[in-house]
């Protein structure tokens, strides 16, 4: 473990993480390897893709490689990125990355907490008609990329993190990753995706501009980090009426029904954000 990258800023741990070869879930290269190249629709390869932000992400910068050659639009979606490379160009990507190890344990917490995130993020974004509920997906699958990328490269810096926040010195993930790496994951995923020159839209979505977009990707966020947490995190119904007036007109019944959360925590949820109910306590 070379230490004195434990006193790196941020503009070292960019210029650092910038140029590694981006790895994939081992389970993503199996379900594409498994895929019948001919007979896959585009669709099919998006499903596998949004379940790997790492995945997301090499396949995002080769199709903004190939639109630049073809003068195309940004490439905001996964699905878009993958109509972009082609299936086969996409089997191709799977078969030259490098597999991430997939035992590590910081690593694969994070990578499922994007995935949840992206999930939640798609189904609340699906009920408004003016945002594209995919680029809501896409950038809440890769709001993370830049913790996934220390766990993949240097998991001393996020675990030390972690033992920061655990230890009772820092009460919220943003504040242990302050005081023990002085800059955010958040401020390193922005940093990244700017090097890398992914879509201006993806970048403000993840940078967190005040848009509806936005909010509902941090919201998403916020709400799978509790979930992974404590499956009945007291947490849980902040989220949930943060996130309602960005979503006008839809149901608290159809916010909660995305949540994988159990029927009896759903209920008592349901109650606190419709005032029917008292707190969750602690230890609910």
């Amino acid at each position: 473990m070379e230490s004195h990258r434990l006193h790196w800023g941020l503009p070292q741990w960019v210029a650092f993480l910038r140029d590694k070869d981006i790895p994939i879930m081992p389970r993503s290269k199996e379900a594409i390897d498994a895929l019948d190249v001919d007979a896959a629709s585009p669709k099919d390869m998006a499903r596998i893709v949004m379940q790997d932000p790492f995945l997301a992400l090499r396949l995002l910068r080769r199709a903004e490689r190939h639109r630049s050659q073809t003068l195309g639009h940004d490439t905001t979606t996964v699905l878009g990125a993958v109509l972009q490379v082609g299936v086969r160009g996409l089997h191709n990507a799977v078969a030259d990355s490098a597999l991430c190890d997939d035992a590590n344990t910081g690593l694969a917490e994070c990578e499922a907490r994007a995935v949840l995130s992206a999930r939640i993020a798609l189904d609340w974004a699906a009920h408004r008609v003016d945002v594209s509920p995919e680029e809501v997906a896409l950038a809440a699958l890769l709001g993370e990329i830049g913790e996934l990328m220390l766990w993949g490269f240097f998991p001393e810096l996020p675990q030390r993190c972690l033992e920061e926040l655990q230890s009772g010195r820092a009460n919220r993930n943003a504040l242990a990753q302050q005081q023990v790496a002085g800059f955010t994951f958040k401020q390193l995923s922005v940093g990244l995706i700017e090097t890398w020159a992914l879509p201006p839209l993806i970048m403000q979505l993840v940078r967190g501009a005040d848009t509806p977009r936005a909010n509902i990707a941090r919201i998403a966020s916020d709400a799978a980090r509790h979930l992974q947490a404590n499956p009945r995190n007291p947490a849980l119904p902040s989220d949930v009426i943060a996130v309602h007036p960005h979503l006008p007109g839809v149901t608290w019944e159809a916010l909660l029904a995305t949540l994988p959360i159990d029927d009896d925590y759903r209920e008592a949820v349901y109650a606190i954000v419709t005032g029917s109910g008292e707190d969750v306590p602690d230890d609910y």
